[in-house]
């Protein structure tokens, strides 16, 4: 199967050093903002083309899909642009930052009939994937979910310290992990409250935020987002259950009290990222739906759009 790979950031580097470890996988192509650093990574992982525009990549021979670890704001029309080529695509969390936008690629992936999936990556680390196989069995049930969103961005950065040409957010891009995992583990959202910090005077988005969820199933969730907090950074999730606690922090998951869960089982990977890519591959070879379809998480989209409305309502 042949790949190209559209953004070749902090997180684009991450997609190929999984990929690597997939059978019958080569990546083709590899596009980015600027020529010479993209050559860079190109030559880095022995990729035989790198250029800036993703419609010459999309026209490399035999190229069967796409991975876009691109700046949210471009996701949903990039999206949207492979599946027109034909090519099937996975697109990095966000799908989008408007839910009208996300409806509109929603809409093409059914017209098409082609993969289209989102890197809703919590639900393949083996940490979350461990306590879905035992929520789907009947062993336990979510109470609440009390879950922690902390970086230190007061600046535009990414996760290697380098100038973004893009703005992150709270809401679009970090809350949205939380709230599809939310609704993966305890059932479909059906009431959602937001409140948000002082917007920042610079980068024009808040920079604290605190979200409630409440599932069908009665579960509750309480997120707290911040790009303020000078400490440990990551996102970090207390499962509160009717038998237990944990605590899942990336792949790594231990109990409420700090003794260390064996993932070794979970699945043939402990990297929740390669997961996320294999799974993606096998719904491709395969002929099926995959985890995290654009169809599966539109409605976490959904429950943001609603937030955001609540947000713009008291600023």
């Amino acid at each position: 199967m042949k790949i190209a790979l559209a953004g070749a950031g902090a997180f684009g580097e991450k997609h190929l050093d999984g990929l690597k470890n997939i059978d019958g996988v080569e990546v083709i192509s590899v596009v980015g903002r600027r020529l010479e650093p993209t050559q860079a990574v190109a030559a880095k992982y022995g990729i035989p083309h790198a250029t800036t525009d993703l419609a010459e990549a999309l026209e490399q021979p035999g190229l069967d899909a796409v991975i876009l670890c691109t700046p949210t704001q471009m996701h949903a029309a990039q999206t949207i642009q492979c599946m027109d080529a034909g090519k099937h695509v996975q697109v990095e969390i966000p799908l989008c930052d408007s839910v009208a936008d996300g409806e509109a690629v929603l809409a093409k992936a059914q017209e098409t009939g082609l993969t289209a999936m989102v890197g809703h990556t919590r639900r393949f680390n083996p940490s979350h994937q461990y306590l879905h196989d035992k929520i789907a069995a009947g062993d336990l049930s979510i109470q609440q979910m009390d879950v922690q969103t902390y970086f230190f961005r007061r600046q535009n950065m990414n996760a290697k310290g380098e100038a973004r040409s893009w703005t992150d957010h709270l809401l679009w891009h970090h809350a949205a992990h939380t709230v599809d995992l939310f609704a993966y583990q305890a059932g479909p959202i059906v009431a959602a409250n937001a409140i948000q910090g002082p917007i920042h005077p610079e980068l024009g988005i808040a920079m604290d935020m605190s979200i409630q969820l409440k599932a069908e199933s009665g579960a509750i969730c309480t997120l707290s987002l911040s790009f303020n907090n000078d400490g440990p950074l990551g996102t970090f999730f207390r499962y509160i259950c009717d038998n237990g606690t944990w605590i899942a922090r990336y792949d790594d998951l231990v109990t409420g009290r700090e003794e260390p869960v064996d993932l070794s089982g979970v699945a043939v990977s402990t990297n929740g990222i390669e997961l996320q890519d294999r799974e993606f591959i096998a719904a491709i070879r395969e002929g099926r739906e995959p985890n995290a379809s654009v169809a599966q998480v539109l409605p976490c989209y959904r429950v943001l759009h609603d937030l955001e409305q609540q947000l713009n309502a008291t600023r």
